[in-house]
């Protein structure tokens, strides 16, 4: 077995990559990782640089994972800007640090890949066990694999990586039953009465204000609409303060790359509502570009989910971010027949709209002895406080049968052994 680090993605062949997937999931696909890159939305002065980690086996692929050197925190959404600041005052370099992860996206997913009919388990901490001998090699502070599915995370409870935990709020059809709803009404009815009678109220608000929705796969919009759709999206990131990091290349490169795969909702303005109603002028803001995009929300899907990802917008319309963000997505998978809809990190307003806390996992390796003791102890703490968040959460399920708590309590896992460093 050969272990090989590129610092590109390219460097590795498509087919060889995504052959190792276990399923569909649209972050983890080659044209993604690698279209970060070669569009200039990943870049060593913005804090990463690429890292990937492959396993061969006579020449042949047979595991990898997604790794990058990070100079900084940013673009994680697992927040560890605590430790960072801890290490430093304590007289060390905290970067550069080792990430396994999907660069801007809080989406759980496979992080250590393996040949189909191999052996996996093993192979899985083959890569463990690599990672964390690449951080003693070179010195670096840690390494950390973000949002975890299922089978990583054992394996990283058993070679002894700290394990960290925290809650997003996704969308289940359907959660309280073993039925699903084929309908947004259906979706609706299972809501108690207040939570119903707003979530219609809200939707009736952006349709009086002259705004219409439509959905498109990346095949479907043009180049007029990606530049539209960019624009938003560098307006809205702008207007928050956060760093824009995606590029134009990046939007365009996703709807080419996996046309099937990228949701658009492009909300438009119209002089009449979508029942001929006249809309009040007052409430028409005109677009100053002459286009008639004045939102998005960009999204991406597998066979059995949709991501929120990027929304952006140039005008205040009450409710129109619901709209785009939440509603158009549960009526694309009721349609669709997807099961979940994971609309991005944080947020606890999704609870009112039919979103509720799903644990995300991170695991973490730190290399000096004494802060990893210190870590332990900070995410034992922080376990217990987010219990009980959870709990606070849970008593505001819009559900009209929010007594039964589908999503039991869980705990993570704790490792079975402590490697000693």
């Amino acid at each position: 077995m050969q272990t090989r680090f590129h610092s590109r993605l390219g460097d590795i062949d498509v087919a060889a990559w995504n052959a190792l997937l276990p399923d569909d999931n649209p972050f983890l696909r080659h044209e993604f990782l690698a279209g970060l890159e070669t569009s200039g939305s990943l870049r060593a002065e913005y804090g990463w640089r690429a890292h990937h980690l492959g396993l061969y086996e006579n020449g042949e692929l047979v595991a990898a994972a997604p790794l990058y050197l990070k100079g900084n925190s940013h673009g994680e959404f697992v927040f560890d800007w605590s430790w960072a600041g801890a290490y430093e005052r304590a007289g060390l370099d905290y970067y550069p640090k080792l990430l396994g992860a999907v660069p801007y996206s809080p989406v759980t997913g496979a992080r250590l890949l393996t040949k189909p009919g191999a052996d996996g388990p093993a192979l899985r901490a083959a890569l463990a066990t690599a990672i964390s001998d690449e951080v003693e090699r070179h010195g670096f502070s840690s390494a950390h694999v973000n949002f975890v599915a299922e089978g990583d995370a054992q394996v990283l409870a058993q070679a002894g990586w700290l394990a960290r935990f925290d809650w997003q709020f996704h969308w289940k059809n359907n959660p309280v039953t073993d039925g699903r709803w084929r309908s947004f009404d259906e979706f609706l009815a299972a809501l108690n009465h207040k939570k119903r009678k707003n979530i219609r109220a809200e939707r009736a608000q952006v349709a009086r204000a002259g705004i219409i929705c439509e959905l498109r796969h990346g095949d479907e919009l043009g180049t007029r609409e990606w530049r539209r759709i960019h624009a938003l999206y560098l307006n809205t990131f702008e207007e928050r303060g956060n760093h824009p990091a995606l590029s134009e290349e990046f939007f365009r490169h996703l709807g080419t790359a996996m046309p099937r795969q990228v949701v658009a909702v492009l909300c438009r303005r119209s002089l009449k509502s979508p029942a001929g109603m006249p809309v009040d002028p007052s409430a028409v803001v005109q677009d100053h570009n002459d286009e008639p995009i004045v939102a998005m929300a960009l999204m991406l899907r597998s066979s059995d989910t949709l991501y929120g990802r990027y929304w952006g917008s140039e005008v205040n319309v009450p409710g129109m971010h619901f709209e785009a963000c939440y509603y158009q997505g549960i009526e694309y998978c009721l349609r669709e027949g997807l099961t979940t809809f994971e609309p991005g990190a944080q947020g606890e307003h999704k609870i009112a709209r039919g979103f509720l806390p799903t644990m995300t996992r991170s695991y973490h390796y730190i290399r000096d002895a004494r802060f990893r003791a210190a870590v332990r102890d900070a995410l034992a703490r922080e376990a217990a406080v987010l219990q009980e968040y959870r709990a606070e959460l849970m008593a505001h399920s819009p559900y009209a049968d929010h007594a039964q708590d589908f999503t039991p309590t869980p705990s993570p896992p704790k490792p079975v052994l402590e490697r000693k460093g």
